[in-house]
């Protein structure tokens, strides 16, 4: 709702005219949709918490082998391929599990081992990262 409103800000003509941002143009206010309120809430919620706790900070979290932006870059890199991934495969891996393995789907159960098997092999040849 919020990415199509702003979208409605620059180009209306376009944003009317794209059937995804079209759906989601709710009087052309966001704050009409329930769901803004939900993930505001979820956020405020969690930083409540994790100020009261203590938690509240910023951080990187790296092994001590690897400096910061050798952390982020490698982090942007793995979006960057995963995103490539779900754009060729039209869809993206947590749609894959939950879509088909709820329908017991042999592909996505297959594929879900595969991405398991792949991320422990992974893990094990990138541990001195961590160590």
């Amino acid at each position: 709702s919020v990415a199509a409103w702003i979208a409605s800000g620059v180009s209306p003509e376009h944003a009317q005219a794209n059937p995804v941002h079209a759906r989601y143009l709710a009087d052309g206010s966001p704050l009409t949709a329930w769901l803004v309120f939900l993930v505001i809430g979820a956020f405020a919620g969690a930083a409540l918490s994790g100020w009261m706790a203590g938690r509240a900070h910023l951080a990187i979290e790296k092994g001590p082998r690897i400096s910061n932006a050798g952390r982020l870059a490698v982090a942007a890199g793995g979006g960057v391929l995963a995103g490539i991934g779900a754009k060729i495969a039209m869809g993206c891996t947590s749609g894959q599990a939950l879509t088909g393995g709820a329908i017991l789907n042999a592909g996505s159960l297959v594929f879900m081992g595969a991405v398991f098997a792949a991320g422990y092999a992974v893990a094990w040849i990138l541990r001195k990262e961590w160590l």
